[in-house]
């Protein structure tokens, strides 16, 4: 009798200690997601480094994670300072004008098409009266410094999980052949011979996904570098790095790229202002379409909703790292269903 209830008690006491030690590492699930998608993705790239180290696991380890530390780390602190920096600066910036009484709209506005009159006169009879602009700031105020405070912890989080992220990642690549023998032991025992290609579409499509998402963030991220440059928009390194990060959600570029052109439009540059959208919308953007197609040929390429949803859902769950997280999840899930379903089409039906 009691031999027949074994199984149950075996697994439920499995099942209870897999609930505790999700609950143990729920605060640390986003950043270790995050370090695995890194080590799974770089990982050829680690056994590469581990022959010219000559096996030694440690020193290879510790090169790959100072390179995280330089590639990720340290821009995504710079953006976070220089956000705060500049944010306060357009405070003081916007204060003294309307001490002074500098302000003004922008003399373009007139001239767009049908409501750029009545826009500039708004402005200007709102910029003239002290008791409007007071009780216009007094409305928006608050909800301004929420999405300045939201954005800032966000950022802020972001470092902290990226840096534990990093942290995990070295053990991740020292350990790792261990960890690859000890989960192929384990899902050969829990899925028998359907182990190895879920293993391989796992690893596939984590890779697929980070390439396309890091590599297509770079290349805007150089192309954006470069039309800055050519136009003469200042602050080169902190554009390009704040496309970088704005390339891992749905169109996301232009908010980088068109206030860049805005910027020179006010400036009175009309001619760079125009090469900078045109720049923007043929080849910060195109690049999306091109590179991303190229980067995860490999891996399961995901349609923009679920691209969308992966993002924003990711974000909500995770924090910044979701903005990586969220779609490969959802690739992962997406890859193993297609595997699934088309293994059960290729299934014989046996005789009628």
């Amino acid at each position: 009798m009691e031999k027949r209830f074994q199984p149950y008690t075996r697994l439920a006491a499995v099942i209870f200690l897999v609930i505790g030690c999700l609950t143990v590492l729920q605060p640390f699930l986003a950043a270790i997601l995050f370090a695995a998608a890194i080590t799974i993705s770089s990982w050829p790239l680690f056994l590469l480094l581990l022959q010219r180290c000559q096996q030694r696991k440690t020193l290879a380890a510790a090169i790959m994670t100072i390179s995280l530390v330089f590639v990720i780390i340290m821009p995504l602190t710079l953006v976070t300072w220089n956000v705060a920096d500049h944010a306060a600066e357009v405070v003081e910036h916007v204060r003294a004008a309307m001490a002074d009484g500098t302000m003004a709209p922008p003399d373009w506005l007139k001239d767009v098409p049908m409501v750029g009159e009545q826009a500039d006169a708004y402005l200007r009879k709102l910029i003239g009266s002290r008791e409007e602009m007071v009780a216009l700031a007094q409305r928006y105020m608050e909800p301004a410094r929420k999405i300045v405070l939201g954005g800032g912890m966000v950022l802020g989080s972001g470092v902290a999980q990226v840096s534990l992220a990093a942290f995990v990642c070295f053990f991740l690549y020292r350990d790792g052949l261990a960890l690859l023998a000890a989960l192929r032991t384990a899902m050969a025992k829990i899925m028998g011979e359907h182990a190895e290609p879920v293993a391989d579409t796992v690893s596939r499509t984590v890779r697929g996904v980070m390439y396309g998402l890091l590599g297509t963030a770079l290349a805007q991220a150089g192309v954006a570098a470069i039309g800055f440059l050519i136009a003469g928009v200042p602050g080169v390194a902190l554009l390009a790095v704040a496309t970088f990060l704005f390339s891992l959600i749905p169109v996301g570029p232009p908010l980088i790229w068109g206030g860049a052109a805005i910027w020179l439009f006010n400036q009175g540059s009309t001619g760079w202002a125009i090469f900078m959208a045109l720049w923007g919308m043929f080849l910060i953007s195109g690049v999306d379409n091109v590179v991303k197609p190229m980067l995860i040929s490999r891996g399961s390429s995901l349609p923009f909703l679920l691209v969308l949803l992966g993002v924003m859902g990711g974000v909500l769950a995770f924090g910044f790292v979701g903005l990586f997280i969220g779609p490969t999840l959802l690739a992962v899930a997406m890859g193993l269903l297609r595997n699934w379903t088309s293994s059960a089409d290729e299934a014989p039906t046996g005789p009628n």
